[in-house]
């Protein structure tokens, strides 16, 4: 009964995200467009064909925005994976909530900016999702996803150095709520057995 108010809640969200964000961002400008160029250049070299067949195929609005990512992320990593680059999420989010109970402004604004400017796992997000959600729809989310967890971690962050802990305590639960509606749609629960009746 839990999941399926968990997953209700999920999708109320994601509904509710994708109806207020902004449309898809234009192409990315500025300074380091070539090196965001060149980290979906190396992580389409690393695809194998069928992921690339259905990268190739996505819209170009999903594309720029994919790239947009890119640039907007400045840490590529060349070997660590996306569960792993999830834990160092993860350990930040655990930061912020540490510091907004102890009232720990600084902490909470550090933590939250960490988590908005995490790192790319090697090869991008494409190789890490379900095939059957590289499509226009599937990835149609991820604006939405992106404006309320990545944006919400910095409207956090400037709460939280103006002392109002108790805005922070809001954003992060409206970070909460991003990071559960997408990891719904695109993982699921972790650890289920296919194997299992």
């Amino acid at each position: 009964m839990n999941q399926v108010k968990t997953a209700a809640a999920a999708a109320a969200l994601f509904v509710s995200a994708t109806l207020a964000a902004p449309a898809i961002a234009q192409a990315p400008t500025g300074p380091d467009m070539q090196r965001g160029k060149e980290f979906m250049q190396k992580s389409m070299g690393m695809m194998k064909p069928e992921l690339l067949e259905k990268a190739k195929a996505l819209p170009p609005e999903i594309q720029q925005f994919l790239l947009k990512i890119a640039v907007k992320h400045g840490r590529h990593s060349d070997t660590l994976t996306m569960r792993q680059v999830m834990q160092e999420i993860l350990a930040d989010y655990q930061a912020v909530a540490t510091a907004i109970a102890t009232d720990n402004g600084e902490l909470a604004a550090d933590a939250a900016r960490r988590i908005a400017n995490h790192r790319l796992p090697r090869g991008g997000l494409l190789p890490y999702l379900p095939l059957e959600k590289i499509n226009a729809k599937d990835l149609g989310i991820l604006p939405a996803m992106e404006e309320v967890v990545e944006g919400g971690s910095m409207r956090l962050a400037a709460a939280a150095e103006k002392g109002d802990m108790a805005a922070a305590a809001r954003h992060f639960g409206e970070i909460t709520s991003g990071c559960v509606a997408c990891h719904t749609h695109f993982r699921g629960q972790p650890g289920v057995s296919a194997r299992l009746k």
